[in-house]
């Protein structure tokens, strides 16, 4: 897991807030290092492993809005009435915008005690990371080195029905994704929406095809079937990484012949993944979200095995000397 600035900002428009990263295990643990969750004075999202331990990190972390950063070593025994049996250092790091526009990468390098220079052990540890392209949160004494988030993957789900919800339910948490979410009206939508998901409306949502990237993922889900093969046709012109289809084999088959009349080629059609999610979990909504979810963490996690975050020579290793300027 890495910073991601993107999704800080976002949260930072919402007011100030504190950052809390496991930033490192000992033994037994709920979460990994590098699990995080945002803690306003009024509301939280994401989780270091629920239970009592959050509990305890919520509110220390309320304390500490607007605050200085901190680290805690939290040991999981009877204290907390967990049975994990290790321990946890937590890192609060109190966020604004300002100090959001100040995360630079490939690395973020930060002092969350006094501040000052950086040790030669935070340099050499920078070094290591860029070679090895390490990931994982590195804790060396009060600094903290984690790996900033490369440009996240965009996800179009086209249409708000039972499944565009019950996608975006299981979908919008998980780290590395950008969610688009396109239908006719605002209506459409459910009262709230999370703040990693951008509302799209158009009267035809065929028009905001031009709006998505060449590499973007498609779900193509809309309460019309007409809708549906006018967005195929539109996505196949436009290019698109990957493109799934809710349906049938009988859907799919009526598609491609549909789509062969309005000229593409069988190569093209047949990137056209319908049906989409795991058949053998069931046709309920939240079946086919998962089945999807596992799919798509599957095919990202595989893209991105092995592929280190370096750094080049032209690039800079951001190191903040403290939470002052």
């Amino acid at each position: 897991m890495s910073l991601c600035p993107e999704t800080l900002a976002r949260a930072a428009a919402r007011g100030p807030f504190v950052r809390v990263l496991v930033a490192a295990i000992a033994g037994s643990a709920p979460r990994e290092a590098g699990a995080e969750m945002l803690v306003w004075a009024d509301g939280e999202t994401g989780t270091i492993g629920g239970g009592a331990l959050e509990y305890a990190a919520i509110a220390a972390a309320r304390a500490r809005v607007g605050g200085a950063p901190a680290l805690q070593r939290m040991p999981l025994g009877p204290g907390l009435g967990q049975c994990c049996g290790g321990a946890v250092t937590l890192a609060y790091e109190p966020m604004d915008a300002a100090l959001v526009a100040r995360i630079t990468g490939p690395f973020f390098a930060r002092s969350l005690g006094q501040g000052g220079e950086a040790p030669l052990a935070v340099a050499r540890a920078l070094r290591q990371a860029r070679a090895e392209g390490v990931t994982p949160p590195r804790l060396i004494g009060e600094w903290l080195i984690e790996a900033v988030s490369p440009v996240r993957q965009d996800l179009w789900i086209w249409g708000a029905g039972h499944v565009g919800r019950a996608l975006v339910s299981v979908l919008a948490p998980l780290p590395g994704l950008r969610l688009f979410w396109a239908d006719t009206d605002r209506s459409r939508f459910p009262a709230e929406i999370a703040t990693e998901v951008t509302p799209m409306i158009a009267e035809n949502p065929a028009d905001l095809v031009p709006l998505a990237g060449a590499q973007a993922r498609h779900l193509v889900l809309t309460f019309s079937h007409a809708l549906d093969l006018e967005l195929c046709h539109r996505l196949l012109r436009h290019g698109f990484g990957d493109l799934g289809l809710i349906g049938s084999a009988t859907k799919a088959a009526r598609f491609a012949t549909r789509l062969r009349a309005l000229g593409h080629s069988d190569a093209q059609i047949s990137r056209i993944a319908c049906p989409i999610g795991d058949p053998t979990l069931g046709k309920h909504p939240q079946a086919i979200a998962v089945g999807v979810a596992v799919a798509l963490l599957k095919d990202l996690n595989a893209a991105g095995a092995g592929v280190p975050l370096g750094e080049s020579s032209a690039e800079k290793t951001a190191i903040t000397k403290d939470y002052a300027g």
